[in-house]
């Protein structure tokens, strides 16, 4: 929903869903990924891109039917961190070394924090952004290195 052209040729969109939706008021929703993919499962090579972006659905309730769920998606109520957990992990494995992950998370209802928490990998930085400030916009760098004092020291 966020990239400025949706034919750019250097952006490869994946999602579970393949489908249309006709809104209550008329309009169409359409999720039509490049590649339809399992986050948790990614059909890529280890250290395929540079940049990857991670959107993964933030609601853990929704009505199935809803227009948020249509749009966006919804968390198993069950599985979500261990979901999450290997979503991160295969965001990384995909992410070339010195590569970007940018994550995007709203803690409508589940904190930042928690999800944060499924990763291993440190935030480089992060934006808070929208009307309340509950959509989080964070980066990581994938270091070949983890710790960068090391790097500092030689080591």
């Amino acid at each position: 929903m966020f990239y400025f052209d949706k034919l750019d040729n250097r952006v490869v969109f994946g999602d579970r869903r393949s489908e249309e939706h006709q809104l209550c008021d008329g309009r169409l929703l359409t999720v039509a990924p490049d590649v339809q993919l399992d986050f948790r499962a990614l059909p890529f090579a280890d250290e395929t891109f540079r940049v990857v972006v991670f959107d993964p659905p933030h609601l853990a309730r929704a009505g199935i039917d809803s227009y948020m769920a249509l749009k966006y998606g919804v968390l198993d109520r069950l599985t979500w961190r261990d979901d999450l957990t290997r979503g991160f992990a295969e965001c990384f494995r995909v992410l070339a070394k010195h590569g970007v992950l940018i994550f995007k998370w709203n803690e409508t209802h589940i904190p930042v924090s928690e999800i944060l928490a499924l990763t291993p990998h440190s935030p480089l930085i992060g934006n808070r952004s929208g009307k309340r400030s509950s959509t989080h916009w964070v980066t990581f760098l994938k270091e070949p290195n983890p710790n960068p004092q090391e790097a500092l020291n030689g080591a």
